[in-house]
C-alpha cells in the first residue's frame, strides 16, 4: 500500500484544539479503521494514524486533536493543499454482527470514530456516553442516531460533573464499545466482564508505519503480543492485559 496524494476540501477548527479535516475523493473505509496522513516533506516527521470520522459522496472526514508537531502542521491546512494520504487500515468493527441493546462509550477525541460506526449500525438500539475534559464537541452530528447522549465532563462545564464510567450501567446492554484514553477503556472492560456483557475498543497505541512492520505500536493479549495498527485497532476486552 502506497501514499496517495490529495487536495484537501477543508479544514475546521470545531472546538480549543479539536480539527475537524475532509480530504476530497473517492474513499472507502469500515467503521473503525484509519489513515496514515502526513502534509510534510519525507523524513520530516512520521506520518500520523488518524481514525475515520465519516465517509460520503464529498470525501473522508478525519476529526483531531492538535496534541504535538505533526498535528500541529494539519491544522494549519487550507482548502486545496496537498495531503499524502495511505489507507484504510486496521481491522474496524463488524458492524453487521452488532445487535441489540448497544452502548457506545467515548473518552476525548475517542468521539472521533464513533461517528462513522453509529451512523453505520442497523437494526440497533444505540445509547451514546461521551467524556470530555472541559468542553463536548461532535454529538450534533448522531444525535438523530441514537437513542440517548449522556455526557460528562471533569469540570461539570457540560453534562455530569465526573466521569463517564460513572453513568455506565453495562448490564443493562447486549454489547458495550468503547474508545478513549487506555486509563477509561480499562474501567469500561472491566466493568463488562464483571457483568458479563461482551465489550469491544478501540485502542489509540502510537504508531510509525500503519502496516505491522515496525512493531512500534505492540499490544499485550491474553494469547501473544498484536499489533494494533495490522491486528486492531479494535479488540475484544477480554482479550487485552491492560498496563497498571
Amino acid at each position: 500500500m502506497i501514499y496517495a496524494k490529495k487536495k484537501v476540501k477543508d479544514n475546521i477548527k470545531v472546538s480549543a484544539d479539536i480539527f475537524k479535516l475532509t480530504i476530497k475523493g473517492n474513499f472507502k473505509a469500515k467503521p473503525g479503521q484509519f489513515y496514515m496522513l502526513k502534509a510534510w516533506e519525507e523524513g520530516l516527521l512520521l506520518p500520523r494514524p488518524i481514525s475515520v470520522h465519516e465517509v460520503n459522496e464529498e470525501g473522508i472526514t478525519f476529526l483531531y486533536a492538535v496534541v504535538g508537531k505533526g498535528t500541529k502542521i494539519l491544522s494549519k491546512l487550507k482548502e486545496n493543499d496537498e495531503v499524502s494520504i495511505m489507507g484504510p487500515l486496521g481491522n474496524g468493527f463488524d458492524v453487521e454482527s452488532i445487535k441489540g441493546k448497544v452502548a457506545v462509550i467515548s473518552g476525548g477525541i475517542g468521539i472521533a470514530p464513533m461517528n462513522y460506526l453509529i451512523k453505520s449500525l442497523k437494526g440497533c438500539s444505540v445509547d451514546l456516553y461521551a467524556g470530555f475534559r472541559d468542553s463536548s464537541y461532535g454529538l450534533e452530528e448522531v444525535e438523530e442516531y441514537v437513542n440517548s447522549i449522556y455526557v460528562a465532563t471533569e469540570t461539570g462545564k457540560t453534562g455530569y460533573k465526573g466521569f463517564i464510567t460513572d453513568l455506565l450501567k453495562p448490564e443493562e446492554y447486549d454489547l458495550v464499545i468503547c474508545c478513549g484514553p487506555e486509563i477509561m477503556m480499562k474501567k469500561v472492560a472491566y466493568m463488562c466482564m464483571e457483568k458479563g456483557v461482551e465489550v469491544y475498543v478501540s485502542m489509540e497505541n502510537r504508531m510509525a508505519c500503519g502496516v505491522g512492520a515496525c512493531l512500534v505500536c505492540t499490544c499485550k493479549t491474553k494469547e501473544e503480543n498484536k499489533r494494533t495498527c495490522k491486528d486492531g485497532p479494535v479488540f475484544k476486552g477480554r482479550d487485552l492485559v491492560f498496563s497498571d
